[in-house]
This record gives structure tokens, sequence and C-alpha cells, in this order.
């Protein structure tokens, strides 16, 4: 397979996975499609790690990968101040 395939399929898998954990989080995300793949990426490499030291197996899985980037998407928006839940409750 060449590179630039490789590229686009990794991609590919950081946007499909970065989308299904916004919208496993409801809520307003501000962020931009580059940042939605990072985010992606980011939590099917820690899911890998995990799977990997803790289960000894070789890939993660979809299911781990969502829900380790929404565990990362949760703590973007604790740091930022934002709120976790849609609706706001004050009276």
């Amino acid at each position: 397979m060449s590179l630039i395939v490789y590229l686009l399929v990794l991609a590919a898998s950081g946007l499909i996975v970065g989308a299904l954990a916004r919208l496993a989080l409801p809520g307003p995300d501000p962020m931009s499609i580059p940042a939605t793949i990072g985010l992606g990426l980011a939590g099917s490499f820690v899911a890998g790690l995990i799977s990997h030291f803790v289960f000894h197996s070789d890939g993660a899985g979809i299911i781990a990968s969502v829900l380790v980037s929404t565990l990362i998407l949760w703590g973007l928006r604790r740091s930022r101040g934002q709120s976790v839940t849609p609706f706001s409750f004050r009276r």
C-alpha cells in the first residue's frame, strides 16, 4: 500500500472515531475537521496502548477507541471550563 493511501485511510478512521466521540458527548464543540481527526487518532492510539499493555492483545477496536476519545474530549471540555452537559439547570 502506498504512503498516500495509508495516510488517507488513517485520516478517515480518525475522522470517524472523532466524530463518533463528539456525538457520544452532547453539547457544542467548536472543533475543526483536523481537530476532530486528531481527537480520533489520539483516542485510537491511547486505546491501542491500553489494549496492548493491559490485555496483551493487538488492536483496540472501534468501541474502545470511541470510548477513550470521548474521555479525552470530556477532559478538554473540563480544562476549558465548558459545561459537560448540554442543558443548564440553573434557576
